[in-house]
């Protein structure tokens, strides 16, 4: 198919999505999704195998070395995998006709660790929350928003976005995240995007960004559960430059809603080495791992991030 087409097709369907889900009552939308999830998990296609292979590795390092995974067992977490992928997307078509303090009533009152946000915020540093493609980070999102506001702080963060083609997708995408709170930056827009990043952060600001995925061919070599990956540099580049707190904050699904963490900072030195980014980024592949051990299901990794994987392109999966 022409590639502008296929992005025209793509638009049109997120536009469909927008509408026509929001207004469809919650338990029928949540249906038809869990459906289509449980379809193309049966289907298996390039995304799910991803999956598959991405889940295998989670499953395979909490057990003995030379255990062999029950395919029984990666079968289910596929399957209910795929589940949470598809409420993600449900929820997300949703979420701007949310009631803003409803939403927030389903998440877990008991965010975990959320003393580390206040403590480095009342010590006037910017924080940069780096998260995994894990639950709804959307939500995680919407619930800062509103948790800075009651901390009398500006009811905002910045983020970055990949470039989506055709254009009208991705300014789709901007106008749904910014409805939420977020300031969305461009991820190609370069010296220009760190330059605003830094200011948000030395000005006491929040940066969010998901970061268990390297979109491009660099990137800092890292272990993530025995195996080499590469993750994005940026989170620990930015929190060495200004001095900000670098907190993995993590998401999951709980039966009607969502739990949040917040993992204690990140340590990464001031001073220039060439140690210091490779270090902090595997202590955040580290804390990224715990928490997508904890909820393997609900991680939505539905691409390549292992070097082997990148190296053979097992796949691409165009799944954003």
């Amino acid at each position: 198919m022409n590639e502008s087409l296929s992005g025209y097709l793509a638009d049109l369907g997120y536009a469909a999505g927008w509408r026509v889900v929001r207004a469809a009552p919650e338990p029928v939308a949540a249906g038809v999704f869990r459906a289509g999830a449980t379809l193309a998990a049966r289907r298996e296609g390039a995304g799910v195998r991803q999956l598959r292979a991405n889940l295998a590795r989670v499953l395979g390092a909490q057990r003995p070395a030379g255990t062999e995974i029950d395919p029984a067992e990666l079968d289910a977490v596929v399957a209910a995998g795929m589940r949470s992928y598809a409420r993600y997307w449900c929820e997300a078509f949703r979420l701007p006709a949310m009631d803003p303090l409803a939403l927030h009533a389903r998440v877990d009152p008991a965010v975990q660790g959320v003393a580390h946000l206040d403590q480095a915020l009342d010590a006037g540093r910017g924080v940069v929350a780096a998260l995994t493609h894990s639950g709804n980070w959307d939500v995680a999102g919407a619930w800062l928003v509103r948790a800075l506001a009651q901390r009398g702080r500006p009811a905002t963060f910045a983020t970055v976005a990949e470039r989506l083609r055709p254009d009208s997708l991705y300014r789709r995408f901007v106008a749904y995240r910014e409805s939420l709170g977020f300031e969305v930056l461009p991820a190609d827009a370069g010296a220009r995007t760190i330059a605003t990043l830094v200011a948000r952060l030395r000005a006491g600001g929040v940066v969010c960004l998901v970061a268990d995925r390297e979109l491009t061919a660099g990137g800092v070599s890292v272990r993530l559960f025995g195996e080499p990956a590469r993750l994005p540099g940026g989170p620990a580049q930015l929190a060495r430059h200004t001095g900000a707190a670098l907190l993995p904050f993590g998401g999951w699904f709980t039966p009607d809603g969502w739990g949040l963490r917040f993992q204690p900072p990140v340590q990464v030195p001031r001073e220039r080495s060439s140690v210091a980014v490779p270090a902090a980024t595997q202590a955040l592949a580290d804390a990224f791992a715990a928490d997508i051990a904890a909820h393997a299901e609900d991680w939505h990794m539905l691409q390549p991030i292992w070097s082997a994987d990148r190296d053979t392109s097992v796949t691409e999966a165009a799944v954003r």
